[in-house]
């Protein structure tokens, strides 16, 4: 297997690290974390300048028809400088969502504005008492004169507070479906607050919300398939941003270790410390692997959307990958903040943010349990 990005990839990140490296350094990101939307619009408008929301989006569509190979050393970018805005959210969720099961007129009217940075989007998914089971339950929706009725709750909908249309999954008689939602709708209300790795998400109420019949995305009661392959491509994302993560926190340590002195003589030439820190630049070689296993299995899937047997090796794929990520972000996030010493805990030092974010990554879609659990299931 080729581990190496093509020449278009690798430009891509080259752009986009530069950019980063001069407008979203350390400094402007707690700016952007502390301000009332928790959301940089410049960045945002850059990010679609540059193509990357078109990316993974058919060419048919007025996108790039790439996929998850395609965007993940952009998302290994965003992760070495802890990108807050919600692009895996619109572009790797709800986005893929919408271009899977809208009708013409539905992505004409969204992935256009999407793609050119004046739309945001957000997957409404996890309900209460399930958590990670991506089949909708406890959120119903119901026909009336007018088309649907809409009640339940929705959980850590990340993006939420600065979205312009929620993609809320819900039960039918038919089973599970996708409807398009106003988040200003009568009978919808957001309790928006700052996620631990500092980004904004919002937990969703819905109380009698009345929908047109053409709210409903693709055909009554098939949604689940379509949630699973847009959750695992995520997934796959989330792998490469924690990639990202995982070599920020490992080249902060090392550098501290070169820096700081103890007994008269850098720490980093103690062997023990020396050992660990190998132990994590391995940790974090073998994560990157399975990143790339996963996305290139993602992808391979992507055609087949209906077909058990490339949705088993998809799962396979992502699960496998996921528990290595999760296993590789415990070990790095706690050594790069022991290394550091106490000041690595502090707010002032970008390693404490990498292991929030870590955390976070380890845990999204699923943690390393549960994804031992998928993957034994399908054997």
């Amino acid at each position: 297997m080729d581990f190496e990005y093509s020449e278009e990839q690798q430009l891509l990140a080259d752009s986009l690290r530069k950019y980063l490296a001069s407008a979203y350094d350390f400094e402007a990101r707690k700016k952007i974390i502390h301000s009332d939307s928790g959301f940089g619009a410049t960045a945002w408008a850059t990010f679609s300048e540059m193509g990357l929301m078109a990316i993974p989006f058919p060419a048919a569509d007025g996108g790039f028809g790439g996929g998850a190979v395609d965007l993940m050393a952009a998302m290994e970018a965003f992760g070495e400088v802890l990108v807050v805005e919600p692009v895996l959210d619109n572009i790797g969720l709800a986005g893929r969502l919408l271009a899977h099961t809208g009708s013409a007129a539905q992505k004409k009217a969204l992935l256009d504005g999407l793609m050119d940075g004046s739309r945001k989007l957000a997957f409404a998914s996890l309900e209460r008492g399930r958590r990670y089971e991506v089949d909708p339950v406890t959120t119903t929706a119901a026909r009336s004169a007018l088309g649907w009725t809409l009640n339940g709750e929705k959980l850590v909908v990340v993006g939420a507070p600065m979205a312009d249309t929620l993609l809320v999954s819900a039960r039918t008689a038919a089973g599970a479906s996708l409807f398009l939602l106003d988040p200003k709708a009568d009978g919808v209300s957001l309790r928006s607050y700052r996620t631990v790795d500092g980004q904004r998400a919002a937990d969703v109420v819905l109380s009698d919300v009345a929908l047109a019949a053409d709210a409903l995305l693709g055909q009554d009661g098939a949604a689940l398939p379509v949630i699973e392959e847009a959750v695992d491509f995520a997934t796959a994302l989330v792998c490469a941003d924690a990639v990202g993560t995982m070599k920020s926190a490992n080249d902060a340590t090392l550098e501290y270790l070169k820096t700081r002195k103890q007994f008269g003589a850098p720490i980093g030439a103690f062997q023990a410390l020396q050992h660990r820190m190998v132990d994590m630049f391995i940790a974090c070689e073998q994560a990157r692997s399975m990143a790339i296993l996963a996305a290139c299995r993602v992808d391979a899937a992507a055609p087949h959307l209906h077909d058990t047997t490339a949705a088993t090796q998809r799962k396979a794929a992502v699960s496998s990958a996921m528990v290595c990520i999760a296993d590789a972000a415990r070990l790095i996030s706690q050594e790069s903040v022991q290394l550091h010493g106490g000041m690595g805990m502090s707010e002032e030092m970008k390693v404490s943010h990498s292991f929030r974010r870590l955390t976070v990554l380890g845990q999204r879609f699923g943690d390393a349990d549960h994804h031992l659990e998928r993957y034994a299931a399908l054997s």
